[in-house]
């Protein structure tokens, strides 16, 4: 069905052409799931682009060929691409909030595709497009049909990128990082659901991912990029439990998984003895029947219901649990930046809510409870450079100045691994690992006892997402703080954690030490969360 022989795809830039796709061939048959895996910048997202001709004014195919079905795509006119892209080839985007109108009702957006395609009439447009959402299992979706993206969930969203993308029946579906940002069980219906539709109508597929569990659960064959090469293909089972090339092997180590200790994701040359863990008897933090209720068209919405839980000094806790089960609540609300309904926030015995938030962020105390946000770009103000983002917590809360400032600046830099030379650029000229770098040394500058980390390596590459956890490791054991670890990537949990709260519907369904709880779990749902997690498959041990 589609032939790349040695497709070549440059960018014009300020320093001359960047070749981002280097000389790769490969080929797709009918009703094959191909997956092509790789970390950010190998390459994988700009030949799904240059495959649909949608890459950015300064992009170009400069060599090679790209054959779907007799038809050369590079050579094609745009006329006959906009036939091909929706009817033909059709594509998921990784973030479907970005990809969809945000002041379009979603059903006038499906309605958009079928009309362009001619699959529609103004007659029959809005039944046909009810009937796209019913294909990919919206509930009342004739409601949906009127709804807007931001009145949507991730998942909901996703959904509908998904009835856009699969409204013409397509022969060709690429899913780009579909589930990013989805939580586990999530990311398995989306996922399900993509791949029953794809066998349903004899489709081929192309994943891209950089999560090479879910490329081995539903890929048939995979392609693994780095730096614009494919570097090794083949059969799933095969390509993860006995790698020929050392890159793939180096995503396979740093993938986390059962049964691996947090410094075998690392490469073996940085494997140094993991430091040893340190916890007191007593509680830094007791959380105590906390509440928080919201008021919403339809009345009170419990957003959390009561739970209690408990951090000891030297401690890290993982939260667990979907999107929407209370998680970024609780931990909002014991930084204080929303206030409790009801409940104790007691740190150190001190109870936080009764302190309004207002009055807590001048508060002796503020310092000793810090947070590492998701999004290490969103999270970072784009017009202050990292030294200026390390820095404002120590010129708010500490007498720091001049020198001295700048000498505590740089010890940071170098304490979570950060280059010194880097700190005066910008965000946006730096890698997203780095990102994460300045946003931990920010958070630990103040020298909190307490670090709330909510998804903090989500959106990373496995290979960086390794180094994160190894540097959080580290700081840990060398400044004696306490973590509050929010997840939903329960391999990651078992790997930083020694206890984990699980939560479902604003409530805490199952509380343990972390081999209790992941071994042998009590609770259904904390049983469907471990089998929704994607396992690549497990090389043999000699």
């Amino acid at each position: 069905m589609l032939s790349i022989h040695d497709l070549n795809v440059s960018f014009r830039t300020r320093r001359g052409d960047v070749n981002a796709v280097k000389g790769i061939s490969f080929d797709l048959a009918k009703g094959e799931r191909l997956g092509i895996v790789g970390e950010s910048g190998s390459g994988k997202s700009v030949t799904s682009y240059a495959l649909m001709r949608i890459l950015d004014a300064g992009g170009r195919i400069a060599a090679g060929e790209a054959v779907y079905s007799g038809i050369d795509l590079r050579r094609a006119s745009e006329s006959a691409m906009k036939d091909i892209r929706g009817r033909e080839i059709s594509m998921i985007f990784q973030n479907p909030r970005a990809a969809l109108n945000p002041i379009r009702k979603v059903g006038h957006q499906i309605e958009d595709v079928l009309r362009q395609h001619a699959q529609a009439t103004a007659a029959n447009a809005k039944e046909k497009a009810i009937a796209a959402l019913e294909a990919v299992r919206i509930n009342d979706a004739a409601a949906r049909y009127e709804a807007y993206p931001f009145e949507l969930s991730g998942g909901m969203c996703q959904r509908i990128v998904i009835a856009i993308a699969l409204a013409c029946n397509p022969k060709l579906l690429i899913a780009d990082e579909p589930t990013t940002g989805l939580d586990i069980t999530t990311q398995k219906t989306v996922m399900d659901l993509v791949d029953d539709l794809v066998r349903a109508r004899g489709m081929s597929s192309i994943l891209i991912t950089h999560d090479l569990g879910l490329a081995s659960q539903y890929c048939d064959r995979i392609v693994v990029m780095k730096d614009g090469l494919i570097v090794e293909e083949g059969d799933p089972v095969a390509l993860f439990t006995n790698p020929q090339h050392p890159y793939t092997n180096r995503l396979v180590e740093a993938t986390p998984r059962r049964g691996v200790r947090i410094r075998s994701l690392l490469p073996e040359d940085q494997r140094t003895p993991e430091p040893p863990r340190t916890i007191g008897n007593d509680p830094l933090l007791d959380v105590i029947n906390l509440k928080k209720t919201y008021m919403g068209k339809s009345g009170p919405v419990h957003a959390v219901k009561g739970i209690s839980f408990t951090i000891r000094e030297g401690e890290s806790v993982g939260l667990v649990g979907e999107s929407g089960c209370g998680k970024s609540t609780t931990s909002a609300m014991i930084v204080r930046l929303l206030e409790a309904s009801s409940g104790q926030i007691l740190y150190r015995g001190e109870d936080l809510a009764t302190l309004p938030a207002l009055q807590f962020a001048h508060h002796p105390l503020r310092s000793k409870i810090q947070m590492v946000f998701q999004d290490a770009t969103d999270s970072l103000n784009p017009r202050h450079t990292a030294r200026q983002s390390i820095a404002e917590p120590l010129l708010r809360m500490s007498k720091l100045r001049g020198d001295k400032l700048r000498a505590r600046v740089e010890e940071l830099a170098t304490l979570t691994g950060l280059p010194t030379h880097l700190l005066d650029r910008f965000p946006h000229q730096l890698s997203g690992g780095q990102k994460a770098r300045v946003g931990i040394a920010r958070a630990i500058a103040p020298d909190p006892d307490l670090l709330i980390l909510d998804e903090p390596t989500a959106a990373l590459d496995v290979s960086i997402q390794a180094l994160v956890l190894n540097l959080l490791c580290d700081l840990r054991a060398r400044l004696g703080m306490s973590y509050l670890f929010v997840s939903h990537d329960l391999n990651v949990v078992r790997l930083l954690c020694d206890k984990v709260v699980v939560m479902k519907g604003g409530a805490i369904v199952e509380a343990g030490s972390v081999s209790d709880v992941m071994d042998a779990p009590s609770d259904p749902y904390t049983r469907e969360l471990l089998s929704a997690a994607p396992q690549a498959p497990q090389r043999s041990i000699a």
